[in-house]
């Protein structure tokens, strides 16, 4: 009897233990084996391969685009685009709606000389296969003069694209036109300060919470239709060079990545505000549930309090056993 308690509880526990969900999912830590990428200095969580995440080097590595399988580290999939000239300084990548991907060319840390950067955008490919995409290529410049920029993101209801820039002393988040458009220039406006010399940002999933990391920190907003609401500070990681966030598919947990070979990208929960306040859209009536609550309710509550029992379950069966053995 007492041997099948225990089967009993060992069994509650592994199931216990195998509902969240598994490194496929894309939510764990892992490390981007792939000695092509030293500079990762962009994420972006896939929403049509799960598990899988777009990463991207710095500087002078070209027009590639690597699909990372978080299983296993190993990139899946290289994608050549075509059509944006020679890049100069790709710092960040965001996945907006309809399976968009864009490219921030946007690094302009040398003196800030730039008149005008670069945002790339193809749709993500429905297969993962080495190949080239012809992308279209947006000219990009600032109401206000040149800056230099890491953070790239897109909102995933409007499709509409902003950029924060990098300043030490905090920058600002710059909108740009409701549509983008690849046959004039497009000019981004500033439209919000960020408390943060940043690195990267990503909104959660359902658009109401925009991330913001830089090297030794990070903020989240409320997206609040635009007009950003600080709600805390986030879990930020110690890394060697913090360059990159995004939101895992699910909107449940926020993965940190850094350049270097074989740099690793780390999962921490989401943060949870409650009411995230309002959205992108001109009605204010998005979802009030944010990624985070949706991955984090009473579902998890369920897997802890289950863990929890076979684990105290199993305890108390070895200490029901160690005092019926003789003694030596």
């Amino acid at each position: 009897m007492r041997r099948s308690l225990a089967l009993l509880a060992g069994g509650l526990l592994v199931g216990a233990l195998a509902a969240p969900a598994s490194a496929a999912d894309g939510d764990e830590d892992f490390t981007i084996k792939d000695p092509r990428i030293t500079e990762s200095s962009g994420l972006a969580a896939s929403r049509q391969h799960p598990g899988v995440y777009w990463t991207h080097n710095d500087s002078d590595d070209g027009a590639f685009l690597y699909a990372i399988d978080s299983a296993t580290g190993q990139t899946v999939a290289t994608v050549t685009m075509t059509g944006v000239g020679t890049p100069r300084d790709i710092e960040a990548i965001s996945i907006g709606p309809n399976n968009q991907i864009y490219v921030g060319d946007i690094g302009d840390n040398d003196g800030v000389t730039w008149d005008y950067v670069w945002i790339y955008q193809l749709a993500e490919p429905k297969v993962l296969k080495n190949e080239t995409i012809r992308a279209t290529q947006y000219v990009v410049k600032y109401s206000d003069g040149s800056r230099d920029a890491e953070s790239l993101v897109v909102h995933p209801k409007t499709g509409r694209v902003y950029i924060i820039d990098k300043q030490e002393d905090g920058g600002h988040l710059y909108a740009g036109p409701a549509k983008l458009s690849s046959a004039g220039t497009n000019v981004f406006k500033p439209v919000a300060a960020v408390d943060m010399w940043a690195t990267d940002a990503a909104f959660s999933p359902d658009g109401q919470q925009l991330a913001v990391r830089g090297y030794f920190g990070g903020v989240s907003y409320a997206w609040n239709g635009g007009r950003l609401k600080r709600q805390g500070q986030l879990d930020v990681p110690l890394q060697g060079q913090g360059e990159s966030v995004t939101y895992s598919r699910d909107g449940s947990k926020v993965m940190y990545g850094s350049e270097g070979a074989e740099s690793g990208v780390t999962a921490e929960d989401a943060p949870s505000y409650g009411a995230s306040g309002g959205s992108d859209s001109a009605s204010g009536n998005g979802s009030s549930a944010s990624g985070a609550e949706e991955g984090g309710g009473s579902e998890g509550n369920v897997r802890t309090g289950a863990i929890a029992v076979g684990v105290l379950f199993v305890v108390y069966l070895g200490v029901k056993r160690l005092r019926r053995r003789p003694s030596s």
